[in-house]
């Protein structure tokens, strides 16, 4: 389908090329993410994608809100991969910046996920309609 298998990540049974754009934001969009805070959630950040094998392909903090673009695999869904990144820097950072404890929670519940591709949709659909 012209996508680089290069860019695929493998498993015993599985090939797959799964990206996704998350955008999350503290809550009531305040602006705590500068300075320290921000440094360490970079930190937690890079720790929960290396113990999942995730690879982050761009990762921007700004004061009131996330943008982390990463590749993933098929065992964990997106409210999963989320999840662990929001539960695990909530938790170490209201502990270490108890200035954050003023939030009633750390982020809102809400975030975006959207995922990309080297292929179009259109191509995609062209692909599927030759081989029938």
């Amino acid at each position: 389908m012209g996508s680089n298998r290069t860019d695929h990540r493998r498993s015993r049974h599985a090939a797959c090329a799964v990206k996704y754009h998350f955008v999350f934001c503290p809550k009531r969009r305040r602006r705590v993410l500068k300075g320290a805070i921000a440094k360490r959630l970079r930190q937690i950040i890079e720790e929960v994608a290396a113990e999942n094998e995730w690879e982050i392909i761009r990762l921007a903090i700004l004061p009131d809100h996330v943008h982390l673009f990463l590749q993933a695999d098929t065992r964990h869904a997106p409210y999963q991969v989320v999840r662990a990144f929001k539960g695990r820097s909530s938790r170490i950072l209201r502990d270490e910046y108890p200035r954050l404890l003023r939030l009633p929670s750390l982020w809102t519940r809400s975030y975006y996920c959207g995922t990309t591709g080297r292929v179009s949709e259109e191509t995609v659909k062209q692909y599927i309609e030759q081989q029938s």
